[in-house]
């Protein structure tokens, strides 16, 4: 008999948030060792499955395929290939409501915080991550 999965690690609606990273590497320049510098993105996605074993492989699954098995020029300068490799989830949760405006897909606790660190974390409009236009580039 299997041990019983806590309501926590449940999803009612059968979907899941995961969160996935991948890293640019040139075909000529391997990094060498975990200090070596690179570019990564983390990408977030949701995938419907009925428990959180398909979910876990479903979000692997998408992982791997947004990621390049083969060398190619395509976001490599002139002359040069690479390829975003996967490298595995970095963050996995169920989504607790059904999916309509305004539902709830993820959050943190921020236990034993002072008033001071929570006003903080606010920003205003033009900081928001989607209204930063600025190239990062």
């Amino acid at each position: 008999m299997s041990p019983k999965i806590p309501k926590r690690n449940q999803s009612p609606f059968g979907w899941w948030l995961a969160s996935y990273i991948q890293r640019f590497e040139f075909k000529d320049a391997r990094p060498k060792s975990p200090s070596s510098r690179c570019l990564a993105w983390e990408n977030t996605i949701i995938v419907k499955a009925k428990n959180r074993d398909l979910a876990y492989r479903k979000a692997i699954a998408i992982g791997k395929q947004n990621s390049a098995l083969n060398w190619s020029r395509y976001g490599a300068p002139p002359g040069r290939l690479g390829r975003w490799k996967f490298e595995g989830l970095t963050s996995f949760v169920p989504i607790y409501e059904e999916l309509i405006d305004g539902s709830e897909i993820a959050w943190d606790e921020h236990r034993g915080t002072t008033l001071g660190a929570v006003q903080k974390r606010v920003k205003p409009k033009h900081k928001l991550d989607t209204f930063t236009d600025k190239e990062s580039r």
